[in-house]
Parts: C-alpha cells; sequence; structure tokens
C-alpha cells in the first residue's frame, strides 16, 4: 500500500513524517555513478579497487555537497533554525546519493569473480549505474503515485538518459 499523499517528500514541508526520502537522489546519484565510470577511464596499478573507492567516495562527496546545500542553503534563505533534527534528516533524505553508488562499485568488486577484464567490468558497472537510473526513478513516480503512464515516461527519459552515458563511453573508447 503506498504511503499518504502526507508522507511523499516536498523539499519545502519537513513537518509531519519522519519518512521524507527523495528517491530523485537516488537517480542523481545513478547518473553520477555512471558518469564517474565512463570518466575514469584507465587508472593505475589496482584499477577495480581505484574504480570501486572513486565511485564510493564521489558519492559520499556528492552527498555532504547535498545535504550542505539542503542545511546552509534552503535553511538559511529561508532564516529556519539549524538543529540536530535537520542535519539528521538532510542526512537522511540525501543517503539515496550514497545508496546508489554502491550497487556499480559492488559490480566492480565481484567482476574478477565473474572472469571479467577491465573493459568488461566497465561495462558492466556502468550497465548496472543505468538501470539502477532507471529504477530509482520508477520507484519515485510510484512513490508520488504517479501513473502508469508517468512511471514509464520518466523511466525512459531515464533510460534515455544512460543511454547517452553510454554513447558518450562508445565515442571516448573506454
Amino acid at each position: 500500500m503506498p504511503p499518504p499523499a502526507d508522507r511523499v517528500r516536498d523539499r519545502g514541508d519537513h513537518t509531519g513524517s519522519r519518512d521524507h526520502t527523495d528517491y530523485s537522489g537516488g537517480v542523481y546519484g545513478s547518473l553520477l555513478a555512471a558518469s564517474v565510470v565512463v570518466g575514469a577511464g584507465t587508472l593505475g596499478a589496482f584499477p577495480r579497487a581505484e574504480l570501486t573507492l572513486l565511485l564510493l567516495a564521489t558519492g559520499v562527496v556528492f552527498w555532504v555537497a547535498h545535504v550542505h546545500a539542503q542545511l546552509f542553503g534552503a535553511r538559511m534563505a529561508q532564516r529556519r533554525r539549524l538543529d540536530r533534527t535537520a542535519v539528521l534528516r538532510a542526512c537522511r533524505e540525501e543517503w539515496p546519493i550514497v545508496e546508489a553508488s554502491l550497487p556499480p562499485a559492488a559490480a566492480v568488486a565481484v567482476s574478477p569473480l565473474l572472469g571479467l577484464d577491465l573493459r568488461a567490468t566497465g561495462w558492466l558497472a556502468l550497465g548496472v549505474a543505468v538501470a539502477g537510473q532507471v529504477c530509482w526513478s520508477a520507484a519515485a513516480a510510484l512513490r508520488a503515485r504517479a501513473s502508469w503512464r508517468m512511471v514509464a515516461l520518466t523511466s525512459g527519459v531515464n533510460l534515455l538518459l544512460g543511454l547517452l552515458i553510454i554513447a558518450l563511453k562508445t565515442v571516448l573508447k573506454h
């Protein structure tokens, strides 16, 4: 059963429910992870370990940046007091950015067990990131009680964005 309408997160309203997860952070984080995979190219002596750490660190850094922006941008502009509850809420709301980096990082980490070379590892991580992006967008639409048409539309748009990243990887010949 979907959550009541007042439990669906709205960036401007933080009253009421404790459940304010913003799945758009997962979409953003997945797109970010795909971009990291494409931009990483050939790394140093331990490319899988380095790519795994790069994916995780990038997710964490962007999470901190989003928390900071939410706390000091929006709250200060609205002259709202900053307290422990607000900090914890912002951390929780932006956490999907970090969560989105976990599946592509895990794909890179397990790729040797699958017998994949570095090139195939990059493609696997990219595919996982794009799939995550589409799934996060569908989850956000479903959570917002969007029609099936809107769920399909947002999933399609995110798939197109993912395919654009894949096209960049192909053009860059990574």
